[in-house]
């Protein structure tokens, strides 16, 4: 196989991998919370194809892969019924959290997987040494990603509940456009976007290897 093609087929795996934790971490995090939303619409699955949206699952993350800028991505959001939520709007912060906080765990597991064993400098051969370096920026991309503060990625969910009414209300306005705004992010402030994730990326793996 080109090794190209074994690279971006590596990138779409890991990124099937990140999405499906990520979202089941959501769901399993309501149904603890009293809700059964996500469970009775099946998304508390490994199934990919319960959770994989086409242009964020799998072509924004390859793009980005082969423009060579931060890989990052999002998946179909898990349906989560506020009302049913011990806590309300603070339950809906804890279930919005989970999601990046699994992919934070996910980097961190394998910087250390990597580290310790070698892998990730190149012991074990350049392929595994991708394997883990992807990994890592992949889950730090789809969690800093998603913490953007725009509806409906998870870092809206976070601010509304530590919100004044007013933020709250501008919130609940842009839900209905918020998809739109990010689609224009990432195509019109391309470069500046990235910047910025590659910058919170660099300075989460200083911290990673501060700590080992």
């Amino acid at each position: 196989m080109n090794t190209n093609i074994l690279y971006i087929v590596i990138i779409l795996i890991i990124t099937v991998f990140s999405v499906i934790l990520h979202e089941l971490a959501h769901g399993g995090v309501a149904y603890l919370l009293g809700d059964e939303t996500a469970k009775n619409a099946g998304r508390l699955s490994f199934n990919p194809l319960k959770h994989i949206d086409p242009y964020m699952s799998i072509l924004v993350p390859v793009v980005l892969y082969i423009l060579g800028a931060p890989v990052f991505g999002g998946a179909k959001p898990v349906p989560v019924n506020y009302h049913n939520l011990k806590g309300k709007e603070w339950g809906m912060a804890l279930v919005a959290v989970s999601g990046p906080l699994t992919n934070f765990l996910i980097a961190f597991i394998a910087f250390l997987i990597g580290h310790f064993s070698g892998l990730l400098y190149g012991v074990g051969g350049e392929v595994p040494a991708f394997i883990f370096a992807e990994l890592i920026v992949v889950n730090l991309g789809f969690m800093l990603f998603n913490l953007i503060p725009i509806p409906p990625l998870d870092g809206s969910r976070v601010l509304y509940a530590i919100s004044p009414d007013q933020v709250r209300n501008l919130l609940a306005y842009l839900e209905r456009y918020g998809v739109i705004v990010i689609y224009l992010l990432i195509f019109l402030f391309s470069d500046v976007f990235s910047s910025l994730m590659l910058n919170g990326m660099n300075a989460i793996l200083q911290f990673f290897t501060f700590l080992v």
